[in-house]
């Protein structure tokens, strides 16, 4: 077994090993991974943080001991806090990072990095605060970033700012947690699946105060639920059907 370690912003994970297929997600700085395949050009690897396999370029990643990455594993992760920071390299050259990326790992990359830290669990009440940071980030299918993010993306990286780890897609994640009854029951933070019209859970949101919820269609945005789905003001009418709510925490 070989194994990987993102030394770079933002590299794309993709479903074939090509530059020109399907985003399935992204590692971000410093996320370690194990290397499942190794052909010429692509490697098809399993990030640690949620198990999500993907194919990414040879040039886009470093190599690492199997003792480097039990190390990297065992430790308790530290992630940059503020939308765009910056990495110092080897060679003193800077280098852009979004918020979520790894900085624990920076040392061990040879790397120097000064900025603001978010490690531990935080309260259950930060997560609907920690989700306006990515407000209006556009919509990307497999992206994790304000920069482009997906709805089950969106998820994941807002608990994992506050230290709670969740699977990349909707529907892995809706395995997660204790399923509630009624939307009445909800809290702020707590999880909202939407399914398709063949009933696979194809869209998440993030559950808000006073019936609204943020997600991200289109872009990230704030919209209304009710039993019935999510309600769009600006469409006037329901977008997403409701399936399940979900407290993880």
């Amino acid at each position: 077994m070989q194994y990987g370690i993102c030394n770079l912003s933002i590299v794309p994970l993709r479903s074939h090993p090509s530059d020109t297929a399907e985003l399935t997600s992204q590692a971000l700085y410093g996320e370690h991974f194990k290397v499942l395949e190794q052909q010429k050009y692509w490697s098809r690897i399993r990030l640690a943080a949620d198990r999500h396999e993907g194919w990414i370029d040879n040039k886009q990643f470093l190599k690492i001991e199997e003792e480097t990455y039990k190390k990297v594993d065992k430790g308790t992760p530290r992630l940059s806090a503020d939308m765009v920071e910056f990495i110092t390299d080897h060679n003193g050259q800077l280098m852009p990072i979004p918020v979520g990326a790894h900085v624990c790992s920076s040392s061990l990359l040879s790397h120097h990095f000064e900025g603001n830290v978010r490690s531990g669990k935080q309260a259950k009440e930060n997560l609907v605060e920690t989700a306006f940071l990515f407000l209006n980030s556009p919509h990307q299918h497999g992206g994790k970033t304000p920069f482009g993010i997906d709805a089950a993306g969106l998820a994941q990286m807002v608990y994992k700012l506050n230290g709670y780890p969740l699977l990349r897609g909707a529907a892995q994640q809706a395995t997660q947690g204790e399923p509630l009854s009624f939307i009445e029951e909800s809290e702020p933070g707590d999880l909202a699946f939407f399914d398709d019209d063949e009933g696979n859970i194809v869209h998440v949101g993030i559950i808000m105060k006073d019936n609204y919820v943020i997600h991200a269609y289109g872009k990230v945005r704030i919209d209304r639920i009710d039993h019935t789905g999510i309600f769009s003001v600006e469409a006037r009418r329901h977008t997403h059907k409701l399936r399940v709510i979900k407290k993880i925490i």
